[in-house]
């Protein structure tokens, strides 16, 4: 009889069909990140949207409050003081056109991007390179403000941004495999709250569907939606 791979073996500790607690999936999701790296939990929201109309786009951002175990390298464009206040703060990266000439140049040295309102006409030359990437400053995200320092330190202490696909789905990760099962809910517990709150006007119906929870390289666990939306 030929032997289990290792991803049979994980794959026959999962009832693919069950739908579990949030605790028992956490829990199930630890279990089987035994990768040699330390890998992220992510989860997966199904909405009841259509991104592709203008009010049933779901986007925002949230600050996990056990952080995210990763470093958030983070790209300030910014004159004078507030550039000042920007590496004070701990930015990676601060400049202005010659910070645009990095990124164009195809030097994309950050994970998240802050601006100045005075400096969008020069960032908004980059759109093509970091608009693919999520990575368009944005009012509406906070990513756009006179207030550097702490849009610097709001980046590098937890807070992530979410944005639904053209499929309905939000995909976040909440922490890595090594948090404690109690930070792990936190997290996912102030990213669903945020989710929930910027329900668009134009759904209709149902609007969480389904909720999955799987580690880097682990499978998708579905849990009960009953139970997360309680």
């Amino acid at each position: 009889m030929a032997k289990l791979t290792k991803k049979a073996k994980v794959l026959a500790t999962i009832d693919r069909v069950k739908l579990h607690g949030i605790d028992e999936a956490i829990a199930l999701a630890k279990a089987n990140a035994t990768s040699k790296f330390d890998e992220t939990i992510e989860v997966a929201l199904a909405l009841g949207v259509d991104p592709r109309h203008a009010d049933q786009m779901v986007r925002g951002v949230v600050t996990l409050p056990s952080g995210t175990g990763k470093n958030v390298r983070v790209g300030v464009f910014a004159r004078g003081a507030k550039a000042d206040e920007a590496t004070a703060a701990g930015a990676d990266v601060v400049g202005a056109e010659d910070l645009l000439e990095i990124v164009q140049g195809g030097k994309v040295d950050f994970d998240r991007c802050i601006a100045t309102p005075d400096m969008m006409g020069l960032v908004g030359r980059l759109g093509k390179i970091l608009g693919p990437k999520g990575m368009m400053p944005n009012p509406k995200l906070g990513t756009v403000t006179m207030n550097v320092g702490e849009a610097v330190k709001a980046a590098k202490g937890g807070q992530v941004e979410y944005r639904v696909e053209k499929a309905g789905i939000i995909h976040s990760g909440i922490g890595k495999a090594s948090f404690t099962a109690e930070d792990l809910r936190k997290n996912f517990d102030a990213l669903l709250d945020a989710v929930t709150k910027a329900k668009p006007s134009g759904a209709k119906g149902k609007y969480l569907q389904k909720v999955a929870l799987s580690s880097t390289m682990g499978p998708g666990i579905k849990i009960d939606v009953a139970e997360v939306t309680a």
